[in-house]
C-alpha cells in the first residue's frame, strides 16, 4: 500500500508519498510495498521499540490516578526511570488518526490518543485506548499524555509539535504530513490551504530539528470525512482518488491480503 510506512493492512494507495527516514541518514526513500514482505506497520513498531521482539499484551492499559494531578516539579531520575511502552496518537478523531489506532490494537500495543469526545473514543475503541481530552498548551495535561510513551504517531499536521521541547523523553516521532498536497495546490484552492500549508511547514521542521529520530510520510490527497453525530463515524475512507464506502469490508479484505 502505498500509506507508505502505515501499509500494507491499511494499503492506502494514496497518489504519492515520500519517507524521510531516521535523521542520522541523508538520503532520501521512495518505498513500494511488495507482496510477503514485512508490513509498514510491523517496521515501524520494530523501529520503535528497538528491534523484531515478542510484544507483551497489555489488554486495558494502566489508568492514570483520576485526580490528574502533576507536580510542577518533577524527579529527573524519576523521569529517566519511567517505563515507556506507549504509542500516543494525536487527532484520534480523525479518519485516519483512528485507523492507526485500530491497527496499533491490532498489533498489541498499548495505545494512547488525544480526542475532543472522550465518551464517544471509549464507546469506539472501549479499554484498548487510553482516551485523553485537554489543552496540549496546558503543560500539567502535556506532561500527563506524554507520561509513559516511547513514540507519538501524529495523523495529521494538527500542530502538536508547534513546540517540539515539549516531547521530552519520547524515543520516536511519526508524522503523517499532507505538506505535498499543499505545495501541489494553485489558485483559489492554494490561497485557501495558505495556513494548512504553513502548519505543515513548521511541523516538518520541528520534527527535522528535534534531535529526535522521525519518520515522515507525506501523503498525497488524504483527506478526513466528517464524523457525524456520534464523532466515530468510519462511513467513506478516502483511498487515494478513490472512495471507500464500506470500509470495514475494505480493511478486513487489506488484513487477509497482509496476513496470506
Amino acid at each position: 500500500m502505498a500509506l507508505a510506512h502505515l501499509s500494507p493492512p491499511l494499503s492506502l494507495s494514496l497518489t504519492r508519498w515520500t519517507i524521510f527516514p531516521p535523521r542520522l541518514h541523508r538520503r532520501l526513500l521512495r518505498c513500494y510495498s511488495k507482496k510477503k514482505e514485512t508490513s509498514f506497520t510491523d517496521r515501524i513498531l520494530d523501529y520503535i521499540e528497538g528491534g523484531p521482539k515478542l510484544r507483551k499484551w497489555y489488554g486495558a492499559p494502566d489508568l492514570l490516578p483520576k485526580d490528574g494531578g502533576v507536580e510542577a516539579k518533577e524527579d529527573d531520575n524519576a523521569e529517566d526511570d519511567e517505563v515507556r511502552d506507549a504509542v500516543l496518537v494525536t487527532d484520534g478523531e480523525s479518519e485516519m488518526g483512528q485507523m492507526v489506532i485500530l491497527l496499533l490494537i491490532l498489533r498489541r500495543a498499548r495505545v494512547k490518543a488525544l480526542v475532543k469526545d472522550k465518551r464517544a473514543a471509549t464507546d469506539a475503541f472501549g479499554t484498548y485506548v487510553e482516551s485523553m481530552t485537554g489543552d496540549t498548551n496546558d503543560k500539567a495535561f502535556l506532561t500527563k499524555a506524554l507520561r509513559g510513551v516511547h513514540a507519538v504517531i501524529s495523523a495529521s499536521n494538527d500542530g502538536f509539535f508547534s513546540d517540539i521541547g515539549r516531547t521530552k523523553g519520547v524515543q520516536h516521532i511519526v508524522l503523517l504530513s499532507q505538506l505535498a498536497v499543499y505545495r501541489g495546490s494553485s489558485g483559489l484552492q492554494a490561497i485557501m490551504n495558505s495556513k494548512a500549508k504553513n502548519l505543515a511547514e513548521r511541523d516538518e521542521e520541528n520534527v527535522i530539528g528535534s534531535g529526535i529520530p522521525y519518520t515522515i510520510i507525506r501523503a498525497g490527497l488524504l483527506q478526513n470525512t466528517p464524523g457525524g453525530k456520534q464523532g466515530f463515524c468510519f462511513e467513506e475512507v478516502t483511498n487515494g482518488e478513490e472512495k471507500i464506502s464500506d470500509w470495514k469490508e475494505w480493511f478486513a479484505i487489506m488484513l487477509s491480503k497482509e496476513s496470506s
